[in-house]
This record gives structure tokens, sequence and C-alpha cells, in this order.
């Protein structure tokens, strides 16, 4: 039997939030729900999905890779929906938008410009700054909607999520590299390589801690806040970077070529979303949103 739209929304859920109760509270459905949802899932693909333990679940290796395609199944349907919904009053008002530096041009670009043409009366601004200090802006309602990496939320409790992406993380390489003549990297021979680290969006922290288990100190060549130096640096071999597939071109500006290779071992992935403030009632601009961003492709050109 195919599993159905609202397991995978269950499932979906307990992702976003750790844990069954926690999930089964914010769906307003009992636990034994999710939790024979979850099981079924697992039987029906084969796979585990969950890591138990004594705090919640875990995400598996596995069960990261059936996030991504139960996120674009969920957009794909909201889309559908919303495209056969009768035509409604336009909508008017303000839109007070956060992202982060990474996702500015990466996730906001392409959605700020479906949602200006969706809806021309609303008048939209949208401020960029750190994860931390947009979260504070949120509680404070400050912002109607947030588009961050919401990997690592610091206050989980007051803000509502809805998952728009999952990426992984792969290795960017410069042409002639010896790692180039491998389809599949081993994290242990990226130990002794000149590293080129991104620090935006914590992505120079998530791949410190990666490499740190190496049991060696990370050589660190260059630190940037800038993806456009990065592939100028890796294209032109001053190291290597490990970064996620969705920021991932395979040019440099300067029309360098840059390779890219699957890491095996655990790693961590970059959850995208859009986050609210829980419990506070969304405008009709910022409901229009949400759901403008749910239909959105969530597949990047490669």
């Amino acid at each position: 039997m195919a599993f159905t739209i609202r397991q995978l929304q269950y499932f979906v859920a307990v992702a976003e939030h750790g844990s069954v109760s926690r999930a089964a509270h914010a769906l307003a459905i009992s636990q034994s729900a999710v939790t024979e949802a979850v099981k079924f899932l697992e039987e029906d693909l084969g796979v585990k999905l969950f890591e138990r333990h004594s705090r919640g679940l875990n995400v598996t290796h596995k069960g990261h890779q059936f996030l991504r395609h139960a996120t674009s199944i969920l957009s794909e349907v909201s889309g559908a929906r919303r495209a056969l919904a009768e035509e409604t009053e336009a909508i008017r008002g303000h839109l007070h938008l956060g992202v982060t530096s990474l996702m500015a041009g990466y996730v906001m670009s392409d959605l700020l410009a479906k949602y200006r043409r969706a809806n021309p009366q609303v008048e939209v601004s949208a401020i960029e700054d750190n994860g931390e200090y947009l979260e504070h802006l949120l509680i404070g309602g400050e912002l109607d909607v947030a588009v961050m990496v919401i990997s690592n939320l610091h206050d989980k409790l007051a803000l509502q999520v809805e998952i728009l992406d999952v990426s992984p993380y792969r290795l960017w390489l410069p042409i002639g590299h010896p790692l180039t003549r491998q389809d599949s990297v081993n994290v242990g021979d990226l130990a002794g390589e000149q590293l080129i680290m991104l620090d935006i969006d914590e992505m120079g922290e998530a791949a410190m801690k990666l490499l740190s288990a190496l049991g060696t100190r990370p050589k660190i060549a260059f630190r940037t806040r800038s993806v456009e130096a990065v592939r100028s640096l890796v294209a032109t071999g001053a190291g290597i970077a490990l970064l996620p597939d969705l920021v991932y071109r395979p040019w440099s500006l300067e029309g360098d070529r840059i390779e890219s290779r699957d890491v095996s071992g655990t790693l961590p992935v970059v959850q995208v979303g859009m986050v609210w403030r829980k419990g506070s009632p969304l405008s009709a601009a910022a409901k229009d949103f949400i759901s403008i961003a749910k239909g959105q492709q969530t597949a990047r050109e490669r």
C-alpha cells in the first residue's frame, strides 16, 4: 500500500520538531497517529528514518534523503491546490520579511519576485541579518516571516517552522586535484587539506565541527563571507571547501571550473525554511507568502 500525503505531513512534522510528542502537539492530533504514520513509512520504504534517543528523534541519513522528497511533494500539492483555488479579492497591506545572508541570493530573490507578481498591492520590506537577530525580531513582532537556515534555531519553542529545502554538504575542488579522481570522498581524506571557510549562516561553524571530529585541527587557508570569493579561491587552487549543495555552481566569476564530490560518512545537512512567531495571528499578506513559498520549486540549478 502506498503512503499518503497525511503520512508525509506527519513525518515532516516529526523531522521539524525532533520528537513525536511535539509534532503531535503542533498538529493537534494524537501521538499514536504520528507514531503509526512514521512506522508505516519506515516499513513501506524499507529504511530507518529516525534514530531514537532519550531526548527524542534524530533524522537518519536515509531520512534526510526522504525528507527532501517529502517536502518537495508537499510543496507540489500546495501549489496544485493554490492553482485550483477560486480567485479572491486582491491582498493589500504590508509584509515585513527577514532573511539571512546566504538565503538572500539563493532562496529569497526568486521567491520574492514570485510573491510580488501575485500580490502587486502589498508593500514589502525586507531586512538581511544573522539568524539569531532575526529570531529576536520575529519574537518581538517586528517581522512577519523570515527565510533562513533552520538547522540550529536558538528559540524553537517560540517559533513555527516550515521546511523549504534540505541540502547536504558537498566538497568543492579545483580541476586536477587528486580527490577529483574519486567519485565519493571519505571525511578522513580531507585531513591535511587547505580549507576555504564560508563564515555566514553558520556554514563555517558546521564545517569546523565536522572536520574537528577527524582528530586534527583543520588547516584554514582563507575565511570569507563571500560565496563568490570561495568559488574563485577554490577554482584557482587556493584550497578546497565543504559547503551545502544549494550554493554550488560549476564556474567561478572568472570562468574557472569547480568540481564537486559527495563526501561519505556522517555529515550535517542544511535545512532551509520559513520561520514565524508561534501562536501569532498572521496577516493575509504573510499567509500568502507562506503559501507561495510552500509551492515554490525547491530544486536549484546545478
